[in-house]
């Protein structure tokens, strides 16, 4: 059976705004882990324990945040989620990764972040669901 020929479930589009929602409050909750609770001067020691320049870590915060604020308000989401991908592949490679595939392994492993922007992946093919303020 040719694929373009085979109908979506009309229940697609929910199904895509249930998976748009669930990621945006990941990002937000990531965010305001950052933010409130180890505070943005905390996370940016964080990334310069790591090697990297501190400031990344407040630029991390304010994508979160920008990210979190798109998906769940529906603005241009399955573009702007794309954004995160990169950001979560970044966190495999520079702390999870050398943790092992299992979230449950000390320090977590890849398998969530990885998880997580396959999520964003499918999202970007699906669309961006019902109630959207800004959809392409």
């Amino acid at each position: 059976m040719n694929a373009t020929a085979t109908p979506l479930s009309p229940l697609a589009p929910y199904a895509a705004t249930l998976l748009r929602l669930a990621l945006g409050v990941l990002f937000l909750v990531h965010a305001l882990t950052k933010l409130l609770v180890f505070t943005p001067a905390g996370t940016a020691a964080f990334f310069e324990s790591l090697g990297l320049p501190g400031v990344l870590g407040y630029l991390t915060i304010a994508v979160e945040l920008t990210i979190s604020a798109a998906l769940l308000l529906g603005i241009y989401a399955r573009w702007i989620g794309l954004l995160g991908v990169p950001l979560l592949l970044g966190t495999i490679v520079t702390v999870h990764g050398a943790n092992g595939f299992s979230f449950a392994n000390t320090g977590g492993g890849w398998e969530y972040p990885a998880f997580w922007a396959l999520a964003l992946v499918v999202l970007f093919l699906l669309g961006d669901g019902r109630w959207t303020l800004r959809s392409r």
